[in-house]
């Protein structure tokens, strides 16, 4: 799986639990007629969608998305391709936070409205990172590959020979009299 699609995946899968979630909390709201927590939790997700905006405004790649290609190592072979198995391997965390906080907004919906706005925050400021990525794929002609470790293991990526793209140069035509 190319490091792209994991965080693609990521930003996908990040709001695709919020928006479960969220949907926990208001259906909870109008079983037990107390709107109460969704308000509350619809402002917090209000400033949470803000500040993941904001923090997801710049196109530069994150401090530690750059350290995490920078430390890549060039691939001696391709790795044998297992995206799923990858997905669960590296986002494990989203998928307990997702499933716990689920469970527990049965009694509690605040815990669900609260990782939901975690959840948009997260989605939200990673949006533009697989795009940051792509630019540095093609300013360098490689492509960066997740490599197989342990699910508690740090993230590690593989670097390998990608088809360069010529850009054809843009020539001026100067009129002629």
């Amino acid at each position: 799986m190319t490091f792209r699609q994991l965080l693609h995946a990521t930003v996908l899968l990040s709001g695709a639990s919020a928006t479960l979630l969220g949907l926990v909390v208001v259906s909870h709201a109008q079983v037990n007629s107390d709107p109460m927590p969704a308000v509350i939790s619809a402002l917090w997700w209000i400033v949470a969608s803000i500040m993941g905006i904001n923090a997801g405004r710049l196109n530069d790649t994150n401090p530690q998305i750059a350290r995490v290609l920078a430390e890549a190592r060039a691939a001696e072979q391709l790795p044998e391709p297992r995206p799923v198995l990858t997905l669960i391997n590296r986002l494990w965390p989203l998928f307990l936070v997702t499933m716990v906080s689920g469970v527990a907004a049965i009694w509690l919906p605040q815990v669900a409205g609260v990782a939901t706005g975690f959840l948009l925050i997260w989605a939200l400021s990673w949006r533009k990172q697989e795009h940051a990525v792509k630019a540095i794929e093609e300013r360098d002609g490689v492509e960066f590959l997740v490599e197989r470790t342990g699910p508690v293991s740090p993230l590690k990526l593989l670097r390998t020979p990608g088809l360069r793209r010529d850009r054809p140069e843009h020539k001026r035509h100067s009129a002629s009299a």
